[in-house]
């Protein structure tokens, strides 16, 4: 046995290991483990999932082959699925290398059963007829509106010799509550356990207690019975069916022992609803949800013995439930109730022929006597019901139809890939109800862009970026259902882009497009072969045709792109070439310009190629000033020469060989002057 670190013994005497009844050695033991999706959780950069892998492989390993053991999983299936329980390995001789193989084939998906999943284990080990032991390890709280308190108490007092040990991993302190109750109904232990080395030692206790050998044939003799003192114990002589109800007592013995109320004739022992005494004096149960004569019972948490009983009657009351005879799929409607017993109990709606204690959509009756509820999104005969929190029993009901909507949805018959598009509907059932558009193939209840109905009957949504038929359609919110659809045939639409062949890194550049699709659709310069999804240096298309766009600072040949921002899709593109951002561009004039000046001096300008422009000029700028601004210009004749005086101050000037008629720059060179 692994030595026990400090902090797992204080775990362990806090969870009342020590008093843990052990199992004989010959037991059928049944793991119950959990697969809820909570499992993918991490610790220390580790999932649970691979933690619990790796220490019930060690468990296993050195598991007694004289022990019979068995495997049951929940939630690795299905999401949301709370019958999703299976016996992956049957109790019997121990094949070490199937048994951890099966587990780690487990993967977590689905929800917390945690009630239906023990009393799987339990059919499964006969633990009406035989000692039966399970081994739950759960990381968190029953999420299938059952209660595991109750079922542990009820199998322990039907079982020849039921014990339920409880590991929980990584649980939050309130949780604890929830499952250390568990073992503490069946007389096993509960090992709580934050990480990889407290899950060993966890395990390693329980596989102990499971592997200790059995008492002696021989019984320990008997103590002589201590004089106890007398208990008083005062209660109502009558309760309703499900309420909370008040007592008091007297002369409490152990903080540890119950206070209890069970049938009239119920077994000594017998312990359903109860709380402990600690150093109280007074408290509060939930009466039973049958109508009956019970007792309330003072026992001894030692060996369960009645100490003190007042009779209690449990009566029926009278509630009234209120609602429509008709309501439309999906829509929330209005009810109201009068005679509420406890604000846990809950009115749900469902089936017509649900099971008793059925409770699909619901909300609880807190102080309230009136609510709403949401439709459920298909068609049928329904019930209203008002269904006791303690036993699930059903004290009111009202039938309701659940008839279809008539819903009417009107928009384009085609659009733009990318594009926002208007549409407007009629009959809307539910303001969380979803407009969305999708591929004409998509499964029923598929969303992709949308917007909620809320209160409007007309809204916007952006069409797709892949081309193709589609549809148009009104989905409910409760199930997911299509309730009305428009075919919508997407297009997609070529952009040409204009810009400069070649242009100064670091400089702005004069960019225009043919169409704007989406107003939040991207003008952007990217490194020539990026993924078509690449975004850098951009503006919004807004609502223009033209811009300006920031050009990088590294030279190389770039793509000047139409990209939609929807689905990132390119639309359209033009190559061009970033130069040094002190490099002479020329577009047909080639340009002579000396690099450096002093100030004020004049420098010669030479020029090999002109235009048929009849307005042509050499014009002198700071580098930063707009192409058609100067700080001195010249018009060109027949003389490919000219000077030009430079400006008293330092700094960095262009010049620039000018086409005014046609509005092109035919070349341009930096000037430094200092």
């Amino acid at each position: 046995m692994r030595q026990i670190t400090p902090k797992l013994a204080a775990l362990l005497m806090a969870s009342g290991i020590a008093n843990a009844a052990p199992a004989v050695a010959e037991d059928d033991v049944v793991i119950v483990y959990d697969a809820s999706g909570s499992m993918w959780g991490q610790i220390d950069n580790t999932s649970k999932v691979e933690i619990a892998r790796e220490v019930l492989a060690d468990l296993v390993d050195d598991w007694d082959a004289d022990t019979n053991l068995g495997l049951v999983a929940y939630g690795h299936r299905n999401e949301g699925d709370c019958s999703d329980i299976e016996t992956l390995v049957k109790p019997g001789p121990l094949d070490k290398d199937r048994f951890i193989d099966t587990v780690n084939q487990i993967k977590p998906v689905g929800k917390t059963p945690i009630s239906a999943a023990i009393q799987h284990a339990a059919d499964l080990l006969a633990y009406r007829d035989r000692q039966a032991t399970v081994v739950l390890i759960s990381d968190g709280v029953e999420t299938c509106n059952a209660d595991p308190c109750e079922l542990s108490a009820q199998l322990e007092k039907q079982g020849v010799k039921f014990t339920a040990h409880v590991v929980g991993f990584d649980l939050e302190d309130e949780a604890q509550d929830s499952l250390s109750c568990i073992a503490e109904n069946t007389g096993g232990m509960f090992v709580p356990a934050s990480n990889a080395d407290e899950l060993h030692d966890a395990l390693d206790q329980v596989q102990e207690a499971v592997k200790q050998e059995p008492a002696t044939d021989e019984p320990a003799p008997e103590p002589e019975p201590a004089e106890l003192p007398e208990i008083e114990l005062t209660g109502p002589e009558q309760v309703t069916t499900g309420a909370v109800f008040n007592f008091s007592w007297d002369g409490t013995i152990d903080g540890q022992d119950l206070i209890t109320i069970v049938p009239a004739d119920a077994d000594e022992g017998t312990a359903e609803g109860y709380i402990r005494v600690k150093d109280a004096s007074e408290g509060s149960l939930t009466a039973p949800g049958k109508p009956g004569l019970y007792e309330l019972r003072y026992a001894l948490d030692k060996d369960r013995s009645t100490l003190a009983s007042v009779p209690v009657e449990v009566v029926e009351t009278e509630v009234t439930l209120t609602g429509p005879e008709q309501v439309t799929t999906g829509a929330v409607f209005d009810f109201s109730w009068d005679g509420a017993i406890n604000g846990q109990d809950r009115i749900t709606i469902v089936p017509a022929d649900a099971d008793e204690g059925t409770a699909e959509g619901y909300i609880r009756v807190k102080d309230a006597s009136e609510g709403s509820l949401t439709a459920p999104g298909t068609t049928g005969l329904y019930e209203l019901r008002y269904v006791l929190e303690e036993g699930r029993r059903t004290l009111a009901n009202v039938s309701i139809e659940v008839t279809e909507a008539n819903v009417t949805l009107t928009g384009p018959k085609e659009v733009s890939a990318g594009a926002t598009f208007d549409f407007s509907w009629t009959g809307a059932v539910n303001g969380e109800d979803f407009l969305t558009i999708v591929p004409a193939d998509a499964k029923d209840g598929k969303l992709l862009n949308y917007i909620r109905a809320r209160d409007l009957s007309e809204g916007t949504l952006t069409a797709p970026s892949t081309s193709g038929p589609h549809e148009l359609r009104y989905v409910l919110e409760e199930g997911r259902r299509t309730l009305a659809s428009v075919p919508i045939k997407v297009f997609e639409t070529d952009v040409d882009l204009t810009g400069p062949e070649k242009v100064r890194a670091e400089t702005v550049m004069d960019v225009s497009w043919s169409s704007t699709i989406n107003g939040k659709d991207f003008i952007t310069i990217v490194p020539a072969g990026s993924d078509r999804s690449t975004v850098s240096n951009h503006i919004r298309a807004g609502s223009a045709t033209e811009g300006q766009v920031k050009v990088p600072e590294e030279p190389g040949f770039y793509e000047l792109r139409y990209v939609l921002e929807e689905g990132r899709h390119t639309l359209g593109s033009t190559l061009f070439e970033v130069v040094a951002a002190d490099a002479p561009i020329d577009n047909g004039a080639g340009l002579s310009v000396p690099k450096t000046a002093k100030a004020a001096d004049t420098i010669t300008v030479t020029w090999t190629g002109t235009s048929k422009s009849s307005d042509q000029r050499i014009a002198l700028a700071r580098k930063e000033q707009a192409d058609f601004s100067w700080v001195s210009v010249q018009s060109v004749g027949a003389e490919k020469s000219i000077e030009i005086e430079m400006p008293d101050e330092a700094g960095l000037y262009e010049v620039r060989f000018l086409d005014v008629a046609n509005h092109q720059v035919l070349g341009r060179s930096i000037v430094k002057v200092g």
